[in-house]
């Protein structure tokens, strides 16, 4: 292991190893949530073949999310994250919150990887313990980033490129059984009429299309894990835009053109919610090994989410102690750049998710609830991020003029997406479990704000909201 050190105040950076292709597939792993792999089904059902939509309609409004951050990062190179702009431009607290509800976003998106990596790996060893397959993901993914960054990059490159080999695969095979006009055992002929003969796009009416809103979220958290890489990428003027800019062509490809294609060989009332329709594709193919095969693209798809997740949490305290916004012992590198006490940390507390396999009765049930509070948790960080852009086009004007990377539709679009996040809380609202989970989560909050007003009042943070107040004013007396 390598020694732990205290790097000196001048000395203290992150090293910029994530190369160009590095950052690409994170970018892709981010937009290929486990949801869609796990949740697709669900949504198909509750929303029919207008799920489509509900995808690019999420989509659509996340890249301008990306755009307003990628402008926010590339405008100040000494920021590390979206945290560090919130702080500057909203105030220390926003910083604090930012920062410490990103890292619970990741941790309980981690907790739920990890209990559906153990539900995987029974599949193959159904007599094994649950919590031995769930201690092991914890400990293979601190070994995976202990080392360097790039082993990070190299990782999560491999895993993004079997989820978008597994896409791809399922698309060309779903258009081979479309134009071969393939019948499945129930009678069913596959074909694009499947997606408007059976009560047109919209057959579970307005509010089956709202519904579907609800489970398609998951499916794009980590879509801003771009965002915490930008203080270790290289050449990042020019890595991030093409990565961002990139999300849309993701979007269609890996989200909509799959699903289209599962809707058109097996129509949408006989897609099982409870079953992942990647599996049901390839064994209505005749694929012998279907299911092995497609247990273990899944499989790597949830230990790509949480190996990102122990990236960007461990990442987003190493900033938080630079601040003072954690204990400094979490401000310390190795000798080769990595935050290892950050990622100790986030180890430790993945560990629940081994906590709930070994007592908890269902692991479905422990991962629908983990996920919706994470959902809402994403959607807080997604606002702060355009409240941050909002204040910036304000304050700085001269930086936007300046900006070769300025978002589309400005501020109007802000605007637009922010309304579009009210209608999504409105949405969690419509069933029984998100709504569980939408008057859970205000818990985080309440501690995050307790927490905040004991930190604020000492000594460093006076000092930095003094600060924040004196730039504020002369930014408002010029």
């Amino acid at each position: 292991m390598s020694e732990i050190t205290e790097v000196a105040e001048g000395e203290r950076h992150l090293s910029r190893q994530l190369s160009n292709r590095h950052i690409q597939l994170i970018a892709i792993g981010g937009a290929i949530g486990t949801g869609l792999f796990m949740g697709s089904g669900k949504t198909v059902s509750l929303a029919g073949p207008s799920v489509i939509f509900v995808y690019m309609i999420i989509g659509f409004m996340l890249f301008f999310v990306m755009r307003a951050m990628g402008e926010l990062l590339l405008s100040n190179l000494h920021y590390k994250s979206f945290a560090d702009f919130a702080a500057d431009l909203l105030g220390p607290w926003a910083g604090f919150f930012t920062g410490w509800t990103y890292w619970f976003c990741w941790i309980v998106t981690g907790v739920a990887d990890v209990v559906a990596i153990s539900g995987y790996v029974a599949y193959w060893w159904p007599d094994l313990q649950l919590w031995i397959p769930a201690l092991a993901t914890v400990a293979v993914l601190i070994a995976l980033n202990l080392p360097t960054v790039r082993a990070f990059g190299e990782t999560e490159f491999w895993f993004a490129l079997i989820k978008i080999i597994a896409i791809v695969a399922l698309i060309i095979v779903g258009l081979v059984m479309v134009f071969t006009h393939f019948t499945s055992p129930s009678g069913a002929a596959a074909g694009f009429a499947n997606l408007w003969n059976d009560g047109g796009f919209f057959p579970t009416g307005p509010m089956g299309f709202v519904a579907g809103f609800q489970i398609a979220t998951f499916a794009f958290v980590g879509i801003e894990l771009v965002g915490t890489t930008a203080a270790e990428a290289k050449n990042p003027e020019r890595n991030l835009p093409k990565a961002i800019n990139s999300i849309p062509v993701r979007v269609m490809l890996f989200y909509v053109a799959a699903l289209l294609v599962i809707i058109s060989v097996t129509p949408w009332r006989l897609i099982d919610p409870a079953h992942s329709p990647f599996v049901a594709m390839f064994s209505l193919a005749g694929l012998g090994i279907a299911a092995s095969v497609v247990n273990f693209v899944v499989l790597t798809s949830a230990a790509s989410s949480a190996n990102s997740g122990i990236y960007s949490t461990s990442r987003m305290v190493y900033g938080l102690a630079a601040e003072g916004d954690a204990p400094g012992v979490f401000g310390r590198l190795t000798s080769r750049r990595v935050p290892a006490n950050a990622l100790f940390l986030s180890g430790v507390f993945l560990l629940s998710g081994v906590v709930m396999v070994a007592v908890g009765d269902s692991i479905i049930e422990a991962f629908t609830i983990v996920t919706t509070i994470s959902s809402l948790c994403f959607m807080f960080v997604w606002t702060i991020i355009l409240s941050s852009y909002l204040v910036y086009r304000r304050r700085r004007p001269h930086l936007h003029e300046a900006s070769k990377f300025k978002m589309p539709g400005g501020k109007a679009m802000c605007y637009v997406v922010l309304a579009f996040f009210v209608f999504l809380v409105v949405a969690f609202t419509l069933k029984q479990d998100t709504r569980q989970a939408l008057l859970v989560t205000p818990v985080w909050f309440i501690v995050l704000g307790i927490a905040w007003a004991v930190l604020r009042r000492r000594p460093g943070h006076l000092a930095r909201e003094a600060a924040f107040r004196a730039d504020l004013e002369s930014t408002n007396s010029d």
